[in-house]
């Protein structure tokens, strides 16, 4: 069962009704779909919902008048705990367009959530399963930019950011010297992204015994910096030799949107045209939100 459904029926979430009913698909993201789950850790459920139709195709707003109206991006809420259990849940469930913006845009948590093995898949659709069997047209070259982005921000969270005091990242960094939990995910990054770029796929596991001696410690900091150094300037040749396509197809990623949301709502015709670029789509959203966000 759906683990956002399993709390909302224990009243321990209250997303919009919506995210529930029209839930297409959800998945446990972080250390466990990385194979080095250890007993602390929590319960990342990430996934995307489509919303209702007037959502994704209205553009009818009146600004300065409809100061009710509202838009849906995403729903998250963290640190859900369960009483009769010590599970902490944070959920993050996406608006469907946005889920598609980040994947084209080459976001690493929600590339990830694609590629998931199937034992972390806790509800998916038969209109999710056709996302997941098309996932390889969100991957590009670009990707090297995004994840090498994430790495390195890892790696200046690991020299520089100072965990609470009390808290168990403070108690690992008395312990080893540095931030373990970082530096495995500058790791995995970067073994991420030279699997996208060698091979066009994506395997979250195969590194998991490497990923797990540094979550116990076997490493110490100067050895992954020395491996984030070393494994940028290898990736910068694959990079350049990669036959993975250059950019996002644009063209392909629309039609796969347009066709998931017929899948849902029925014909569409009415609503879009299909000459229209997804990114024009997406971007109008944005700008909606942002301008919705200054009358507030």
């Amino acid at each position: 069962m759906s683990h956002l459904k399993k709390n909302k029926k224990k009243n321990l979430i209250n997303p919009p009704p919506f995210v529930i009913d029209q839930l297409q698909y959800e998945c446990i993201m972080g250390s466990n779909a990385y194979g080095v789950t250890s007993e602390n850790s929590d319960l990342d459920i990430y996934g995307f919902c489509i919303p209702p139709k007037y959502y994704i195709f209205d553009y009818s707003f009146i600004n300065g008048f409809d100061l009710e109206k509202n838009n849906f991006s995403q729903y998250q809420q963290h640190h859900i705990k369960n009483a009769d259990s010590k599970i902490e849940y944070d959920f993050t469930i996406y608006n469907i367009t946005k889920y598609f913006r980040l994947c084209m845009n080459g976001n690493p948590n929600i590339i990830d959530s694609l590629f998931v093995p199937l034992r972390c898949i806790t509800y998916s659709t038969e209109l999710a399963n056709y996302v997941r069997e098309n996932r390889k047209l969100f991957l590009s070259k670009k990707m090297w930019h995004t994840f090498k982005g994430y790495s390195y921000a890892q790696v200046h969270k690991m020299k520089t950011k100072s965990p609470e005091e009390g808290s168990t990242r403070y108690e690992m960094v008395q312990k080893y010297g540095y931030d373990l939990k970082f530096a495995y995910h500058v790791v995995r990054l970067l073994n991420e992204v030279e699997q996208i770029l060698i091979e066009q796929d994506l395997d979250l596991e195969r590194n998991r015994e490497q990923l797990k001696s540094i979550r116990n410690g076997e490493w110490n900091q100067e050895q992954i910096i020395n491996y984030f150094e070393t494994k940028e300037r290898e990736l910068e040749k694959i990079y350049l030799e990669s036959k993975l396509q250059h950019s996002p197809n644009i063209d392909n990623i629309k039609r796969l949107l347009l066709q998931c949301l017929e899948m849902h709502y029925g014909s569409i015709s009415d609503a879009i045209k299909t000459n229209v670029p997804v990114e024009k789509i997406l971007d109008d959203m944005e700008q909606y939100i942002q301008n919705l966000r200054k009358m507030i």
